[in-house]
């Protein structure tokens, strides 16, 4: 028997199509293997695995004396692509005259998180408990995660506190709950209380702290990883080089590169897609198209970051060049590329080729445009000039303009003088962001720029009156102990004495060459 199963499990891992399917098929009912619920589990787990869900279906339909282990592989099998089938499978265990076992529970509980039918689950919950599976660690697990997935965190927290044997697995899911609605903070305390961490533990944490705009954090949580010698894989190094790209952290973005050379780590697509985006976020255009390049295979997200990199630095002839190779790569846009195009066409003010693309969106690419496609076309048109058309779209557009919207309006009102743009542009600012100082002192800008001072004054009076304040600048510099970040105004960094000390001589300096220059001038 071992020398049989030993043969169709060789024969299933070379299976590649459903004629090889139907001869292995063919294969087990001629010997009587297809009585055997074992082996037949696992033809019907292969048949899920490359697409034939079908086959296997009917397989499984059509033998009488199906078993929980029979049950368990339809169920796991349906949960990845028809969630409300699994669901029945699972319900018919009992009318089969058999007992969910700590398998049915998980993999029906994935169906249920597919579904995002939170009192299904319950009902699942309530099945588990009666069953005396309640507690088996591998349901608790799959608890958590339906709870968490469904944004039920707190009745996941309930279950994870009420038990008292906890895996890294069961820990692991409950950061990953509160990183998934945005509780960063609960999902950090918790990272710390963990007793074990795994890779995956890191991961969560730093991937949910990247995600949710904390870059700094994210960063000091990888040099962490570090010290605890943890090898990180791909998923926590795509979140860490994000993390890069969003504070042009370059000096840890390369040492990520050669560390991810030097252990010999596959490129994956979302691994370099991540790169290319950290190099062009971070001022290296360059190393970014030798990364794009290097690629054998390109997916959308690899072309539409290309393009996005080259148009943030005003290449947007570059980016429509990529564009261009990517249409002969046969290779489909999607809505997040047209808003790379429509910015490359912003940067260089290609008002007729960004025309053209927004208009056949739809009617080649068969993508309706949505508020951020007609956010880059408006800012197009008013960077250009074409302040009415701008407007007009505006008035077109069949949804609310957003802020984004007005503040590019606004923005143009105040490059091309047009006060009259700026006041309905402010006004419409004023519901959606009422404390956002930059918007009122645009205004104020265009009408000192026009000789309005008395209407500067008000809007500055304004501000006062509404207790809008100016909101400080700030920025971030890369150095050997993490990223540095500064606020104007702020003396609160530990080493803000020594920075004021090289700034004065600095000043010193500067000034001592101005005073060089103009006695050159002067003996010229």
């Amino acid at each position: 028997m071992s020398i049989v199963v030993g043969e169709l499990g060789f024969l299933l891992k070379k299976c590649c199509s459903f004629k090889h399917i139907h001869q292995i098929h063919g294969f087990m009912i001629l010997r009587g293997l297809d009585g055997d619920n074992f082996l037949l589990g696992r033809f019907i787990d292969a048949c899920f695995s490359l697409g034939f869900s079908n086959y296997g279906y009917s397989v499984f339909e059509g033998r009488s004396q199906a078993d929980v282990y029979l049950f368990n592989t339809v169920i796991k099998g349906l949960s990845k692509e028809s969630a409300s089938e699994a669901v029945v499978v699972y319900n018919k265990i009992r009318l089969a005259g058999l007992r969910p076992d700590c398998y049915s529970f998980p993999f029906a509980l994935r169906a249920v998180m597919r579904l995002e039918a939170v009192e299904l689950g319950r009902q699942i919950h309530c099945q588990s408990l009666c069953s005396g599976l309640g507690w088996n660690i591998h349901v608790v697990t799959a608890l958590i995660q339906m709870y968490s997935s469904c944004e039920s965190v707190y009745d996941a927290r309930k279950v994870f506190d009420q038990v008292s044997s906890k895996d890294v697995a069961c820990w692991n899911a409950m950061v990953a709950g509160y990183v998934k609605i945005g509780q960063v903070e609960n999902a950090r305390l918790l990272f710390d209380q963990m007793p074990e961490r795994n890779v995956i533990s890191w991961t969560s944490i730093i991937g949910g702290l990247a995600q949710m705009n904390c870059p700094s954090e994210a960063i000091d949580m990888f040099r962490r990883m570090q010290m605890e010698n943890v090898n990180p894989d791909e998923v926590a190094l795509s979140a860490v080089l994000s993390a890069c790209a969003h504070l042009g952290a370059l000096e840890l973005g390369e040492w990520i590169h050669n560390y991810i050379d030097k252990h010999g780590m596959d490129k994956t697509i979302p691994l370099s897609n991540a790169l290319i985006d950290m190099y062009a976020k971070s001022g290296k255009v360059e190393k970014a198209l030798q990364v794009f390049e290097s690629m054998k295979h390109k997916s959308v997200i690899t072309w539409t970051t290309m393009i996005s990199g080259l148009a943030l630095h005003g290449l947007g002839r570059e980016a429509l060049e990529i564009f261009f190779r990517m249409e002969r790569a046969k290779v489909k846009p999607n809505e997040i590329t047209f808003i790379a195009i429509l910015s490359a066409c912003s940067h260089v003010g290609l008002v007729e080729l960004g025309r053209f693309y927004f208009n056949i969106m739809e009617s080649t690419y068969g993508i309706q445009p949505k508020v951020e496609q007609y956010g880059c076309m408006i800012d197009l048109l008013g960077r250009a000039g074409y302040l009415q058309e701008a407007q007009e779209l505006v008035r077109q557009m069949p949804f609310e303009a957003n802020a984004a919207i007005w503040g590019s309006l606004l923005a143009a009102s105040n490059t091309h003088h047009d006060s009259e743009l700026g006041e309905i542009a402010l006004k419409h600012l004023m519901k959606l962001e009422p404390w956002h100082s930059g918007n009122y002192s645009i205004l104020s800008n265009i009408y000192a720029a026009t000789g309005r001072w008395k209407e500067s004054g008000m809007i500055r009076k304004m501000m006062r009156d509404k207790g809008v304040k100016k909101i400080s600048g700030w920025s971030s510099i890369e150095s050997k102990n993490g990223i540095q970040e500064f606020i104007a105004g702020d003396i609160s960094h530990p080493l803000s004495d020594r920075i004021r000390e090289v700034l004065c001589k600095m000043n010193e300096q500067l000034k001592v060459a101005e005073e060089c220059a103009e006695i050159l001038e002067a003996d010229e």
